[in-house]
């Protein structure tokens, strides 16, 4: 049943390789400066490391955004980004797995009632924003030193033809790697608090962590996706929205794997914070995002001439159609996943922690086994009797003992008072229920007699 409720998450990751892999060697491809099968080879390799190395950084923002903690519910949201990614896909448009799983999680939000962190939701939202600036600019800041470079070396067409060559492979490597380090969090983010793995050990080498195992599997089903439906997506980053020459190209990839990497790196949040310069939140970006802001940055540079706008215009509108149709979708299939099948999409906890010590006497009171975590009654203590109510001292856990205090030094038990505030008052009266009685630390023994008298 794990199994079946991971093929979600498999599916996401498929997505995310018939789409945003394509970015790393698109314009490569597209230039016919690579091979596709060479590219989705090199591609596949590193996506898995990047992941399995490099894929925690960016999970952590997630799982802040909206912990999803049942196998069910992680299962929903992870379908529902892969589904809005596999429509999009379909229609030749490089959409963001980024926004399509933030949306989904969203809409698991709205759902469950969870409280939306909104300070996790800016910065996710200011990366979708930042990351395509940031891509033209890098992509502008390299082609004036590239030409630069390339106006003094003076090399020959052929030996530039070769270097150019070798240089998309190395830096779509990279790209491949750091797209890995931060988009794993898109396809296995969501299974990581109800992850059904073990830590495995290693020959005493090192520990496989149950993380770093869902990692793996979604670094193999974007290799899958790579491999089976990302040609389509590459022939229309490459050419269809400006027709990139292999320089440009290089520069292009190089400009996208460095964003990607800014966005992923914790050893460059430290130095920055080390430095005493604000850190660059790591959260996963979208590699289409990356790739059109760089590829824009080279067409701006280039007079803007050859442009295609109207692309432009498909492409930012599916950025915004994609979290929207994503939450939808989530929101509506956790309904039915909840009511129709009945499977538990959030786990349910004991609102207040007064409510759990008053279920925890209860449950000794009738006999049942405590977690192993919780205070076991002591054997030899005598029974009160069945009119004799249970007093429960938050301080003393391992104190059950009637209303004379026979068990304490004093006296114990209080009634409610008007003072009270509406959760005491509430849990007093569950209390009373129980027959049970909440010890009140806050007034000395002494005077807890009185507040005993009817």
């Amino acid at each position: 049943m794990i199994w079946f409720f991971l093929i979600s998450g498999l599916f996401l990751g498929w997505s995310l390789g018939a789409n945003d892999a394509a970015n790393v060697f698109g314009t490569a491809v597209g230039t016919r400066m690579v091979r596709f099968k060479v590219a989705a080879l090199i591609s596949s390799l590193f996506v898995i490391l990047g992941a399995v190395m490099a894929g925690s950084g960016t999970t952590e923002t997630l799982g802040a955004l909206g912990a999803v903690d049942a196998i069910a519910g992680s299962f929903t949201v992870a379908l529902m980004a892969a589904i809005t990614v596999a429509w999009m896909t379909r229609t030749a448009l490089p959409v963001s797995t980024t926004q399509a799983i933030v949306g989904a999680i969203i809409g698991w939000d709205f759902f469950t009632r969870s409280p939306i962190d909104l300070r996790v939701l800016s910065k996710i939202i200011g990366s979708w924003i930042l990351s395509p600036v940031l891509a033209a600019l890098l992509a502008m800041a390299l082609y004036f030193i590239f030409r630069c470079c390339l106006n003094r070396a003076r090399i020959h067409m052929l030996r530039l033809d070769a270097y150019t060559r070798t240089g998309l492979i190395l830096v779509g490597a990279l790209g491949a790697y750091s797209l890995g380090a931060n988009n794993i969090a898109n396809v296995m983010g969501v299974f990581v608090h109800a992850s059904p793995f073990q830590d495995v050990h290693v020959f005493d080498l090192f520990v496989f962590s149950g993380t770093r195992q869902l990692f793996l599997l979604g670094g193999v089903a974007i290799a899958v996706g790579i491999y089976t439906y990302s040609q389509r997506m590459m022939t229309t980053v490459g050419n269809d929205i400006f027709q990139l020459t292999p320089v440009l190209a290089l520069i292009v990839v190089l400009a996208q794997s460095l964003v990607l990497l800014i966005f992923a790196s914790k050893s460059l949040q430290g130095a920055l914070i080390a430095i005493g310069l604000p850190p660059i939140p790591l959260v996963p970006v979208s590699s289409s995002q990356a790739i059109i802001g760089a590829i824009l940055g080279v067409g701006l540079v280039k007079g803007g001439k050859g442009l295609n706008y109207r692309i432009l215009f498909k492409i930012s509108l599916g950025w915004i159609l994609t979290p929207v149709m994503a939450a939808v979708l989530s929101f509506i299939a956790l309904f039915f996943m909840q009511n129709v099948f009945e499977l538990e999409v959030i786990h349910k906890e004991s609102p207040h922690p007064v409510a759990q010590r008053v279920e925890r006497v209860d449950r000794a009171d009738a006999g049942d086994a405590l977690p192993h975590h919780e205070p076991e009654r002591p054997a030899a203590r005598p029974l009160h009797q069945a009119d004799d109510p249970v007093i429960w001292n938050p301080n003393q856990p391992n104190e059950l003992v009637g209303q004379d205090g026979n068990q304490t030094p004093g006296p114990a038990g209080r009634r409610m008072n008007p003072a009270d505030s509406l959760v005491e008052r509430q849990a007093m009266t569950v209390a009373d229920s129980l027959h049970v009685v909440v010890a009140d630390t806050t007034v000395p023994p002494y005077r807890q007699n009185e507040l005993n008298k009817p």
